[in-house]
């Protein structure tokens, strides 16, 4: 029986595929939108402000909106009801007004301040509310069972384009600062033209429709109320291992470049090897954990973060024990920074299914917003407890620190009982 269970588990999913690759157009635009907002909007803003500080804190707006703005457009969209369905209708309104907005940074930029600050916070408003339910589509579009996989290949669009905005879109900027931005937005537009023609949202049962509406923070109860507290520990496990996250990527340039000593324009590579493992591993990690189950394949990653994390300040000793070139240390930490990413697209890529596995159609939005509501709180919290560790013990203490996270989160993980597909190991 064990043996048909394989070619099963392929022709299952394989339904869904083309599927899961167009809800992923949407994923692959917010992959272009994010990396050059990240990294021209702090150069826009420096040309009128002269402070860093400054600069990040009009950065956060977005974190911010993100703690609540998800949640609450996500629980809006699982009550709303129209022909072209629940989610449909956000997507098709907010995500042009989005694109819109993106291709006016460049001509505000040259504005004024007033200006690009106004843009600044419209959009992510637009951007921040879209969110929401773009990624609910995916559960309700395809089976619990085969969400790990559907994730997956969401996840691979997304990363390439990450890929195509800071590689091929990004070089565009000399030649003409409004061409990325331009491009971009026409991408986005077309995206939302084939997410409308081509994917098609479950409808409500009649009973669903006819359900009667409980209230928000009633329902927010209720999930906290399960049995064996299963939800409640994959949220604590998450905002755990996002502290680690959020709490060393922001500094990872700044890693390179004083601790390393690499030029500011290799600053990126961190990132970019562990972006590359992403792409790679998105879709088999989510197949491995159908097979070997969701919560066992999150804790295996967890460990392995965790040993990974201890490594890289250890290295650094061995490397100078062993009289390695700084060459030879780069190398060794890019290698390590690249199994990192094969190892965490595994948690994030499995994570969120296992919530979607608990909820049900009427609540699935309150799933999503849950999930952003603690990991975007650790993305507020963590880059100021990881910038006092780095004054305090250097940049190596941040990787212990954000080991010791993992570390944590693979031991609450360990209690939780659901979220898995329902011929996974157990």
């Amino acid at each position: 029986m064990a043996e048909k269970k394989v070619p099963e588990l392929k022709k299952g999913f394989g339904k869904y595929l083309g599927l899961s690759f167009l809800i992923g157009f949407g994923f692959f635009n917010m992959g272009l939108m994010d990396p050059l907002y990240d990294t021209y909007i702090p150069l826009f803003l420096g040309r009128y402000i002269g402070s860093k500080a400054a600069v990040g804190a009009i950065m956060t707006v977005d974190n911010i909106l993100q703690l609540f703005l998800i949640s609450f457009v996500s629980i809006w969209s699982d009550r709303t009801r129209t022909r072209i369905g629940r989610r449909m209708p956000f997507i098709i309104v907010m995500l042009p007004i989005s694109a819109i907005l993106f291709s006016l940074f460049p001509p505000m930029a040259g504005s004024s301040l007033f200006a690009l600050i106004v843009i600044i916070f419209l959009f992510n408003i637009f951007k921040t509310s879209v969110r929401g339910p773009i990624v609910v589509l995916m559960p309700d579009t395809v089976p619990g069972d085969y969400r790990s996989e559907a994730n997956g290949v969401i996840n691979t669009m997304a990363g390439i384009g990450t890929v195509a905005a800071t590689l091929l879109l990004a070089r565009l900027f000399d030649v003409k600062e409004s061409l990325p931005f331009n491009i971009t937005s026409i991408a986005i537009i077309a995206a939302v033209l084939i997410l409308f023609i081509f994917v098609r949202e479950k409808l409500p049962e009649k009973e669903e429709t006819e359900e009667k509406k409980v209230p928000v923070l009633k329902s927010i109860m209720q999930v906290f109320r399960s049995e064996d507290f299963s939800v409640a520990r994959i949220l604590i496990a998450l905002f755990v291992w996002f502290t680690g996250f959020q709490g060393v990527i922001p500094f990872l340039g700044l890693y390179l470049v004083e601790y390393m000593g690499v030029s500011g324009g290799n600053a990126a590579m961190a990132q970019g090897m562990s972006g590359i493992a992403s792409v790679l591993m998105a879709v088999p990690a989510g197949y491995i954990a159908h097979r070997i189950g969701r919560r066992r394949y999150i804790r295996t990653s967890l460990f392995c973060l965790a040993v990974i994390l201890f490594l890289i300040p250890l290295s650094g000793h061995i490397e100078k024990a062993m009289g390695l070139s700084s060459v030879n240390s780069l190398g060794i930490f890019l290698i390590l920074m690249f199994i990192f990413g094969a190892f965490y697209i595994g948690v994030i890529v499995n994570s969120f299914p296992m919530l979607w596995q608990m909820a049900a159609f009427g609540n699935m939005g309150i799933y999503t917003g849950l999930y952003y509501t603690f990991s975007q709180s650790a993305s507020i919290l963590s880059p100021p407890i990881t910038g006092a560790i780095i004054d305090l013990a250097g940049y190596p203490g941040i990787f212990i620190f954000a080991g010791i996270c993992m570390l944590v989160s693979w031991f609450v993980m360990a209690e939780v009982k659901a979220g898995e597909p329902a011929n996974a190991a157990r």
